[in-house]
């Protein structure tokens, strides 16, 4: 593999034509640059420049890795420029593995940008769907997401539990039983997320360990719509507690599964990036206050207010 090292001596020997110009661009000695060049021409197995009167010219290999040296060279300085307008203490970018998480989170949100007016909070929406992805890719420095996977390059701090519930309209047949199954749901209009199967617990947790697939599932972009579709008695969902509303006129829950469906939920960064301050400072807002609402959880936290940022309004930009 090519390193950042080959790109730049390949690009300054096209611009100048010459090892010795190139020494002088790159501040190399001829001699550590002609050592590149052959490293790199013993790495790809093929000439990149040839000698013609004095000058050193691009063969045609040369030429195709030069445009990948120059795109790849643009790149690097763009992410450094970006780097230095945002260090990581002056932005802190974030998402959830649920949309819905975004109800309680303001009070939080609050309090953490009146003691760090400075620090950009970013939410990024399209991370929703796949916040671990985006974490590890680089994307994301902190992830608000249930049940996630034990490993080296994820650290996890955790915040609450909650249990996932079968909703019915009031009134359902299914609400009178002590809990339901997999077997119980076949025939039931399901009103799910609209997101892929294999993220839904409902499927993962509830239908795929019996081996069963419901018979008929309808998306549904929004919680509110959700809850609304089943108050109506157009079908049943599957949601946490915290999620429904208070007082839930019209609306019943029963357990899925005899044991339950309890998720826990973490706030998770890189293992092999280092906390700063106010991600670490977030982390503990979000520990003390679940801390001190208990089994209340999500529920307590969004009935509260958003307590005002010194200066005006919390400085929070949103990517959808």
């Amino acid at each position: 593999m090519l390193e950042l090292r080959h790109f730049r001596l390949i690009a300054a020997v096209a611009d100048t034509g010459s090892l010795a110009a190139a020494s002088r661009q790159l501040h190399l000695t001829s001699s550590a640059l002609s050592h590149q060049l052959r490293d790199a021409e013993e790495r790809l197995g093929v000439q990149l420049f040839q000698r013609r009167q004095r000058r050193l010219l691009l063969t045609g290999s040369g030429e195709k890795l030069l445009l990948s040296a120059r795109r790849v060279l643009s790149e690097v300085a763009q992410a450094e420029t970006l780097c230095r307008a945002h260090p990581q203490d002056d932005l802190l970018r974030l998402s959830t593995g649920c949309y819905t998480v975004y109800g309680w989170l303001p009070p939080i949100l609050g309090q953490w940008q009146a003691e760090h007016p400075r620090v950009e909070l970013r939410i990024v929406l399209e991370a929703t769907r796949q916040p671990l992805g985006a974490l590890l890719n680089g994307e994301l420095d902190l992830a608000l997401t249930p049940d996630v996977p034990k490993q080296a390059r994820l650290a996890q701090t955790p915040l609450f539990e909650d249990e996932l519930l079968l909703v019915v309209p009031a009134g359902h047949a299914l609400a009178r039983q002590g809990h339901v199954t997999a077997q119980d749901l076949l025939r039931e209009h399901l009103l799910t997320y609209a997101a892929p199967r294999e993220q839904l617990d409902v499927f993962t947790r509830v239908f795929w360990p019996a081996g069963l697939e419901p018979h008929r599932v309808s998306p549904v972009p929004l919680t509110e719509a959700l809850i609304e579709l089943v108050r109506g008695g157009i079908g049943v969902t599957a949601l946490p507690e915290w999620m429904l509303p208070d007082p839930r006129h019209g609306l019943q829950t029963v357990r899925l599964t005899p044991r339950g469906i309890r998720r826990r939920w973490s706030a998770v960064t890189r293992a092999s990036r280092p906390r700063s301050a106010p991600l670490t400072r977030f982390i503990q807002l979000l520990r003390e206050r679940f801390a001190l609402h208990g089994k209340a959880g999500p529920r307590a936290l969004s009935r509260q207010q958003v307590p005002p940022r010194r200066g005006g309004t919390p400085r929070a930009s949103q990517r959808d």
